[in-house]
């Protein structure tokens, strides 16, 4: 069931799920999980990687997770680790939106909140913005992300702010690829690798091998991509920088960008689609389950 085409507007659905904070975290995730997709959750053996991932929410919490769930905080981890160089300049971090002196800021940059998801302001020529409806925006966002939504324990005790980075370039093809890593106990298994991003309509998925080999499955919520990737030429440098960043966590996805050979760190995601993916083969599922070694409960 795609619950995205029963209540296609965001606004709503997050409404919703603000209206259902009532409902203790458990009982949440599985009424989410079988609306999202058709499935009655197993959480005392779980084998899918999905259903792991609920799991995971309920019952692994360390400190750790919080911070590096955090878009800013996450920048001392990343500096801890020895990769101060491949974070995004910053600009600035506010704690609402009045503070944001447009006047200072370059005459590209992003917006984003600390503490949510899909909350990005992308602006590539200043001159061009209406700031006022930008403002509201980002209270909007500060705002509705403070409810408890997908149960995601990490993002419950982020405090929310909005921070300004720099807009990355795109490449010859407009584009700015994602490559996201999901990482096991340190160890990368496999990526995302996303294209289009300027155009919903055009917005691409294929599903890589930590070799560079394409693999026969992908996410239904995506349109397949049916074109190879072209290889960074520091693609291993980028498999090593997964690698460390994810030693610390039973598992995480680690985001990075690649523009123009320099390495750039995305964020850490530790429920990717608040564990609601549909694969296609729905194998894959069973795959990544399987790479999903549950730690010990970590409350």
């Amino acid at each position: 069931m795609d619950y995205k085409k029963l209540v296609p507007n965001q606004k709503m659905r997050l409404k919703i799920l603000k209206l259902a904070d009532f409902l203790p975290d458990k009982q949440m995730v599985k009424l989410q999980y079988k609306i999202a997709t058709g499935r009655k959750l197993n959480l005392k053996k779980p084998k899918r990687f999905t259903e792991k991932l609920q799991w995971y929410k309920l019952y692994y919490r360390d400190p750790l997770m919080t911070q590096c769930a955090d878009k800013y905080s996450v920048r001392e981890y990343i500096k801890s680790k020895g990769y101060e160089d491949i974070l995004i300049p910053l600009y600035g971090v506010y704690d609402k939106s009045d503070d944001i002196d447009f006047n200072k800021l370059p005459n590209k940059f992003v917006l984003k909140t600390t503490n949510g998801s899909h909350t990005n302001i992308l602006c590539e020529d200043k001159s061009k913005l209406d700031i006022e409806d930008t403002r509201q925006k980002l209270n909007y966002y500060l705002k509705i992300w403070n409810s408890k939504l997908g149960r995601e324990w990490a993002y419950y005790n982020i405090k929310p702010r909005i921070i300004c980075e720099k807009l990355l370039d795109k490449d010859e093809n407009d584009d700015l690829i994602d490559y996201k890593f999901y990482c096991f106990n340190g160890e990368p298994f496999c990526l995302n690798i996303i294209e289009g991003r300027n155009s919903k309509n055009k917005m691409k998925l294929a599903i890589y091998n930590t070799k560079f080999e394409k693999l026969p499955y992908t996410d239904i919520s995506f349109k397949e991509s049916q074109t190879n990737a072209v290889k960074p030429n520091n693609f291993n440098k980028m498999v090593e920088i997964a690698r460390d960043l994810s030693k610390d966590f039973p598992h995480v996805r680690v985001d990075l960008y690649n523009v123009n050979g320099h390495i750039f760190f995305g964020e850490l995601t530790f429920y990717e689609a608040s564990g609601y993916e549909c694969f296609k083969p729905d194998k894959f599922d069973f795959i990544l389950g399987e790479k999903f070694i549950l730690p010990q409960l970590k409350l």
